[in-house]
């Protein structure tokens, strides 16, 4: 039942360097509060470079900030060279303030950077604080290994800042998969505020005429923005090229961060491939998981949620560097036998790879496992925003 909440605005921030993640999670929250809640508005704040590749429904809209890379070694630099990282933060933090004073949301939601990159969220924050606006960090169910992301917030003094600031703290899984702050020592007024909603479940609009085309049909490879994906299409293509075997057709998905050199290379390898179709992207992965026998991926979070929103069979070949947030949620997938797992450095072999890929072919749905993990996300934010919404005064 659709419920009405006119006037209220939501803003969201999410940062954005190499992938796809923080803006494709915000969209899909955004999409949903909308689709809940009559005359309810939501301003995404994206620093994807390619934002305006994605279709926004009515009462969602983005504002740009300037981009930045998140390199291997983890740190950042502006997308634009020829721009001083610190310029560029300067001016992200302008647009972002500007913005809250503009918009005048009721509720804010921070995407897993407490204070945002650098920073850039200080200042903002503090001014939304002052006009009694909901301020929540939305948080992946994993964020890195206990060690490194103790190391961070220590660093960055994030437990004292996010128990000084935030009203709540989302965990966008449940409780039973993972502990984003394990490893962590924080206070009870913090955990207090901590609450598990899910994961968040995907759908297309498309599902029926999609599958009914091409159900089934093909093996999907996807790195999600491709930047950090080079490895696993190469293992991919190499235990195509040496195994007789391997005859199922493959859809692989490049992504657009792929780099220009590779991303010519693999388009015409995959020409040389029997039964392998090579893409650069299509922003509705959506409908592509749906309509796929089974998948191979990395691991992030949003294709891990539709994997599992879809019921798909899944073969998770994990970053582990500079994170290990993929190689975790890989491992716990794994021993609650949801998904398959394959390290890097077996990947790299074509005869582990085409075993993998062959078991992969034959395994059964994650919903044929057992498996009891609810996909709830979305509902319970509903709930969440409509009870913070009938908390504020009248005049707000």
């Amino acid at each position: 039942m659709v419920k009405h909440l006119n006037g209220a605005r939501v803003l969201m921030y999410s940062h954005d360097t190499f992938g796809l993640g923080h803006l494709r999670r915000c969209r899909t929250i955004a999409h949903s509060l909308v689709e809940n809640f009559q005359g309810l508005s939501v301003l995404i704040i994206s620093g994807s470079a390619i934002a305006g590749a994605f279709d926004f429904r009515a009462r969602v809209d983005f504002v740009k900030i300037p981009s930045v890379i998140k390199l291997r070694n983890g740190e950042y630099t502006s997308l634009a060279g020829h721009i001083d990282i610190g310029d560029t933060i300067r001016m992200r933090e302008s647009i972002i303030r500007h913005t809250a004073e503009t918009f005048r949301p009721d509720i804010f939601i921070v995407d897993k950077e407490p204070m945002g990159l650098h920073g850039e969220l200080t200042d903002t924050l503090e001014y939304l604080k002052s006009e009694d606006t909901t301020l929540i960090l939305g948080m992946r169910e994993v964020m890195d290994s206990p060690r490194l992301l103790a190391s961070e917030w220590e660093r960055k003094d994030l437990v004292k800042k996010v128990d000084d600031t935030y009203d709540h703290i989302w965990v966008y899984g449940p409780e039973n998969f993972y502990d984003p702050m394990t490893g962590i020592d924080i206070p009870m007024s913090m955990r207090r505020r901590i609450k598990f909603v899910g994961f968040l479940k995907r759908q297309t609009s498309t599902h029926q005429v999609r599958t009914r085309k091409n159900k089934n049909e093909y093996l999907l490879v996807t790195t999600g923005g491709g930047g950090d994906g080079i490895e696993l299409i190469q293992s991919v293509m190499a235990a195509y090229e040496q195994s007789d075997e391997l005859n199922h057709k493959a859809l692989v998905v490049l992504g657009p961060y792929m780099p220009s050199k590779e991303r010519k290379d693999f388009l015409e390898r995959g020409k040389k491939i029997e039964n392998m179709k090579v893409i650069d992207f299509d922003s509705r992965l959506e409908e592509l998981i749906s309509g796929a026998k089974a998948v191979v991926s990395m691991g992030g979070y949003n294709t891990f949620c539709e994997i599992l929103s879809f019921d798909k069979p899944a073969l998770i070949v994990p970053r582990t560097v500079p994170r290990e947030e993929q190689l975790l949620r890989a491992q716990r997938a794994a021993e609650l036998d949801m998904t398959d797992m394959l390290v890097p450095e077996d990947a790299d072999d074509p005869q582990k790879m085409s075993a993998a890929l062959l078991r992969l072919l034959a395994r059964d749905k994650p919903s044929e496992r057992g498996i009891n993990i609810k996909l709830d996300g979305l509902q319970n934010l509903s709930a969440q925003v409509e009870s913070i919404m009938e908390g504020r005064k009248p005049d707000q």
